[in-house]
């Protein structure tokens, strides 16, 4: 299993290997990601292999500088340069026209390209010394649980990835938030940093994808889910007789009955519990259960993100 701690001699080692046409997996503050080197079109198809990922689905770069950005964006509106001031490094992805470098397969094809700056140690030192921008989508099956450890992409993806830097567990655990400025500003994806944060910046979002290709990942109506049938309902409505094979997801309280159940935060705390979100979905898929019913969330701050991802992963049951 080719997993390393995170020290600069893994680091080196992951900077060598993702030159010479490698896939590394690597921490970031939001979900552990599956890197290649964005120019690198014959490595970044290995991401799609590995992840089993359809080429329609465009990937997100990942920067460490402002000299990376100006090579993969053709230009940064003004409503992007104050989401950058205000959120980089972080966990907010802005989609930009791209330049005609970045490979069609990075974009799926599209005329923009999604970009993120990473907060995480780890992923910065990887970004300083390549030098280079990375493609980087979460590192698991697609369409499965994202991973929140090394252990997680080991299970996941096994001996496909050349290696694995373990930085533990990450800091926000659910997915970077992504966003696109034109020719609106628009909510792609619900994640790490809260809607009511980037309307306080740069003003009202419309929510939602508009019609025609995907434009950012985590669109599809199906992702984000375990092997184990989930379901989105409230535990405290549902029938003793059904509780007794099935697992609980419960955002603040415990729920009797149950096989086994998890909860994320007993103080109700939004941000605590989305960290613990795709670890305790982890955790209830690797028992053998019948099914995991998830206790549906208030859809704010980090609600809105976490019941995004519930209510895709109930899709593909």
């Amino acid at each position: 299993m080719p997993i390393r701690p995170a020290t600069p001699e893994s680091i080196t080692r992951a900077v060598a290997l993702l030159r010479s046409g490698g896939v590394v997996a690597l921490p970031t503050e939001t979900v552990y990601g599956l890197g290649a080197l964005v120019w690198d079109a014959a490595a970044v198809a290995r991401i799609f292999e590995i992840k089993r990922r359809p080429a329609f689905d465009p990937l997100i770069v990942h920067i460490g500088d402002r000299e990376a950005l100006e090579r993969v964006a053709a230009r940064v509106p003004k409503a992007a340069e104050t989401l950058i001031g205000r959120f980089w490094p972080g966990p907010l992805t802005i989609v930009l026209p791209k330049r005609p470098r970045v490979p069609a397969l990075v974009t799926a094809g599209l005329s923009t390209v999604a970009v993120r700056m990473p907060s995480h140690p780890v992923a910065r030192a990887l970004l300083r010394g390549l030098g280079e921008p990375l493609a980087a989508p979460s590192a698991n099956a697609f369409g499965g649980l994202s991973p929140t450890r090394a252990a997680h992409v080991a299970e996941a993806l096994g001996a496909n990835v050349d290696l694995i830097l373990d930085g533990g567990a990450t800091h926000y655990g659910i997915e970077s938030t992504i966003v696109a400025v034109e020719p609106a500003p628009v909510l792609l994806r619900p994640g790490a940093v809260a809607a009511e944060e980037i309307e306080a910046t740069i003003g009202p979002l419309a929510r939602g994808a508009p019609p025609g290709p995907a434009s950012a990942p985590g669109q599809l109506p199906v992702h984000y889910a375990p092997r184990t049938p989930l379901r989105v309902v409230d535990p405290a409505e549902v029938p003793p007789a059904e509780r007794a094979a099935a697992g609980a997801l419960a955002f603040h309280e415990p729920f009797e009955g149950y096989a086994s159940v998890r909860v994320l935060s007993r103080r109700g705390d939004l941000r605590e519990a989305a960290a613990a979100f795709f670890e305790a979905l982890h955790e209830l898929d690797a028992l053998g259960l019948e099914r995991i019913d998830a206790q549906p969330m208030e859809e704010r701050g980090l609600g809105l993100a976490m019941m995004d991802r519930l209510r895709r992963a109930a899709a593909g049951h």
